[in-house]
């Protein structure tokens, strides 16, 4: 999962990234909430951690800027020095999903983030329901059938394919996307990620009349919607 880590103290940062890292998370450090907030407006995280008092835009302000402008459901851990009870209820309230008092613990903030993450992303979406419609996935093989009929899809076509469908209507960017299906490749160019959702699009006829819609989000990604046929 890709975490966004908000906090003015390096070494708070870096050790709270390398915990998050080692834990098979990829965490995207930021020192300064103006730098989180412009981030947060053309990237996708799947997971935020942040410290309340930053100089410049305080998490407190980040918070409230989320819980406005992007998904309601998207996990919010908030990492401090204030233990107040009025401090904790404030920030719950004002959105956050959890509270982590500093100094922080390696593990206890691992499994904090683990129990955010099983909770904001099921992951039976997939394992449970192999059926979306008339896509089947074939987790056996790799593939994917459209009414029956088997489609040939390459490992990362089938991957890319399963990413959208993980996380329908939702909007993923580009960075996102090419970090989750090409990460260990390297410098991978634009274009490379525009063939393959043109061939997907193609080879399984995401469409409005088969109930969905694979679409660009302008100077950010691309969202798989599910539509009615009507």
């Amino acid at each position: 999962m890709r975490i966004a880590v908000l906090d003015d103290d390096s070494s708070i940062l870096e050790l709270a990234c390398s915990i998050l890292n080692n834990a098979g998370h990829t965490a995207h450090p930021f020192s300064r909430g103006q730098d989180m907030l412009t981030s947060l407006k053309r990237e996708s995280y799947d997971l935020l951690v942040l410290d309340l008092q930053v100089p410049d835009l305080s998490g407190g302000e980040i918070l409230q800027w989320v819980r406005e402008k992007l998904s309601p459901t998207l996990p919010i851990l908030v990492l401090t020095n204030r233990s107040a009870e009025e401090d904790v209820v404030a920030n719950l309230v004002a959105g956050a999903d959890d509270y982590m008092i500093k100094p922080m613990r390696s593990h206890e903030l691992v499994a904090r983030v683990q129990a955010l993450l099983r909770r904001a992303y099921p992951r039976n979406t997939i394992a449970e329901r192999t059926e979306f419609g008339i896509y089947r996935f074939e987790s056996g093989s790799g593939k994917i059938s459209v009414n029956g009929v088997l489609v040939e899809m390459t490992q990362k076509e089938y991957d890319l394919t399963l990413l959208f469908f993980r996380n329908l209507d939702r909007a993923l960017s580009r960075a996102y996307i090419l970090e989750a299906i090409w990460s260990r490749e390297g410098d991978v160019p634009s274009r490379t990620l525009d063939t393959h959702i043109s061939r997907i699009r193609g080879k399984l006829e995401l469409r409005p009349e088969n109930g969905y819609r694979l679409t660009p989000v302008y100077s950010y990604g691309y969202r798989l919607e599910e539509v009615s046929k009507d």
